[in-house]
């Protein structure tokens, strides 16, 4: 699978000081603005347009933060898929196996004695199986018998 949980949550987690220091600097910047000894029509008008940049700040701080719970929503997606990919393919290892042990049981089987048997069609498609790479999103896609 594609991703790396850790990184992404990393990631999250820089998102989140990113909009801590956003909000610190509007805060920073609200208290100068409010103690300005500057009076008239002037000052009013500057402190007017700092308050609309600063909601604008806390608003970029918002975002930050709507960004970074994304990203752990996605982060915990990835973990959940890749903890998907490695129970197939632990399970598929194992029908694999069995598969494979019983197909060699019967072989043996044969050269002790004369007999009918036949491997199961099941066992041979499970014995054939080539598997997709190690973690890779097609493990999502295997549709073997037993699974």
């Amino acid at each position: 699978m594609y991703g790396d949980a850790t990184a992404i949550r990393r990631l999250a987690g820089r998102m989140r000081e990113r909009a801590d220091e956003i909000r610190a600097g509007a805060a920073r910047l609200a208290d100068h603005t409010d103690h300005v000894a500057w009076h008239g029509l002037a000052a009013d008008a500057m402190r007017r347009h700092t308050h609309r940049r600063i909601a604008a700040l806390l608003e970029t701080a918002r975002l930050h933060d709507d960004a970074a719970d994304a990203l752990d929503r996605h982060a915990a997606e990835v973990q959940r898929l890749q903890d998907l990919i490695a129970t197939i393919e632990h399970r598929v290892a194992g029908l694999v196996g069995a598969a494979r042990d019983r197909i060699a049981d019967l072989g043996r089987g044969l050269l002790d004695r004369v007999t009918d048997a036949a491997p199961d069609p099941r066992d041979l498609l499970l014995s054939d199986f080539c598997p997709p790479p190690p973690g890779d999103a097609a493990w999502l896609r295997v549709d073997l018998p037993g699974l």
